[in-house]
């Protein structure tokens, strides 16, 4: 179920952060100023990914999203597609059995029918042993596109409408997010998009309603503990209002 804005809960380090998104960029800058290949930037990327998952819960963070594949990166070479593919199969296998045993849920958000039959046997694995596991939700976008989400969402409320399950002038925002392949997780407190880049690029666009943002000079593969802990500590020097007044506005006010 999506939160309610304001319910977050107060982690470990009191940042109140409980869902973290984050856009993991700049790994192909990272090789390309080491003359290394794209491709070993995302290799670096997945290795940096693990060091995140693991301190991600000593930071109170208990949902981690992160922005592995979007719908528009098969526009890329199709070897860095192949090449992406393929990291996803190797950090899942690599990885799944200290997930399950560390009580980690994995769950694939995005569009599952142009993916190859390899990658849908990794992710069937992935979330059937560990759909039982709540110490930690991890959730990789892969073939997602916010934009695709929304319209997919949209057409699978048009075919109930067609079938007369559903009253269109009943629609609620709660009946549309639940049509999202996000539906079940909290709407993210917090979006980080690593390398400097300034823009959310299609990712969580309905989720993001809220969510603050905020954008880190890291390339990628450098990432970790340090640049993640830094993030939540500017969260934590935020005042979300959603849409109201915060509480400096009413004390300056009265």
């Amino acid at each position: 179920m999506a939160s309610a804005p304001g319910d977050d809960e107060e982690g470990p380090t009191g940042h109140g952060a409980r869902h973290v998104a984050l856009i993991m960029d700049g790994n192909g800058r990272w090789a390309k100023s080491r003359g290394l290949p794209r491709t070993l930037g995302h290799r670096a990327g997945v290795t940096a990914l693990k060091r995140t998952v693991e301190a991600a819960p000593r930071l109170g963070v208990r949902w981690l999203t992160v922005f592995g594949f979007s719908t528009e990166n098969w526009r890329r070479p199709a070897s860095e597609v192949s090449e992406l593919m393929g990291l996803l199969k190797s950090y899942v296998k690599s990885d799944l059995a200290r997930l399950h045993r560390e009580g980690v849920r994995v769950r694939i958000l995005g569009r599952r029918t142009e993916l190859p039959d390899d990658i849908m046997d990794v992710i069937a694995e992935a979330e059937r042993l560990t759909q039982n596991n709540d110490r930690f939700f991890l959730q990789v976008a892969f073939n997602y596109g916010g934009q695709s989400d929304i319209a997919d969402a949209a057409r699978r409320l048009a075919k109930e409408v067609s079938q007369g399950l559903i009253d269109p002038d009943q629609i609620t925002e709660a009946m549309f997010a639940a049509r999202l392949s996000t539906s079940g997780a909290p709407y993210p407190d917090l979006i980080v998009r690593t390398s400097g880049e300034k823009r959310i690029s299609n990712f969580l666009l309905w989720e993001a309603a809220y969510a603050e943002l905020v954008f880190q000079d890291v390339l990628w593969p450098d990432y970790g503990e340090a640049p993640l802990r830094a993030a939540l500590e500017e969260f934590q020097r935020r005042q979300r209002r959603f849409g109201g007044v915060g509480v400096d506005d009413v004390l300056a006010a009265g």
